[in-house]
């Protein structure tokens, strides 16, 4: 179902038909979370939502690891190489952003997130390789159990 956004009063708002209401089995006095429903259904967790929690959680261990300027040394050293090995993508130009101007709190912001736009950062990551192998392999374990 698409909803059109339109004023009410000075406000800005979605009239739900009641019809979709009862579809749903909600009535006066209930709430409705409209960000997780897809066409009138509540939006199941699937594959991607477990890959961005996964990499919320390789980022979490990175930053319980390691220091903000660990971080950005090992991030930058990383963007320099692939830079120079001729791969290279719009996101990298974020996080060179990020790791060279931001303050610590906008580097934590991006890397554990749970927006849009960090999980789109997360997926093209430049403090990759920080952690062991052991540990991450774990990890992957533990989101795939």
């Amino acid at each position: 179902m698409r909803l059109r956004i339109r004023r009410i009063g000075n406000s800005l708002g979605v009239l739900i038909p009641k019809t979709q209401l009862d579809e749903w089995g909600l009535g006066e006095g209930d709430t409705v979370d409209l960000e997780r429903r897809v066409f009138g259904r509540a939006r199941q967790p699937g594959a991607h939502d477990a890959l961005d929690e996964l990499k919320r959680r390789i980022a979490l261990s990175v930053v319980s690891a390691f220091t903000a300027n660990q971080i950005r040394a090992h991030g930058l050293a990383n963007l320099h190489r692939w830079r120079q090995s001729g791969v290279w993508m719009s996101a990298y130009d974020e996080w060179q952003s990020i790791l060279e101007r931001a303050a610590d709190g906008e580097l934590f912001a991006a890397m554990l997130g749970q927006d849009e736009q960090s999980n789109r950062l997360r997926q093209s990551a430049p403090y990759v390789g920080m952690l062991p192998r052991a540990s991450v392999e774990r990890l992957n374990e533990e989101a795939s159990a």
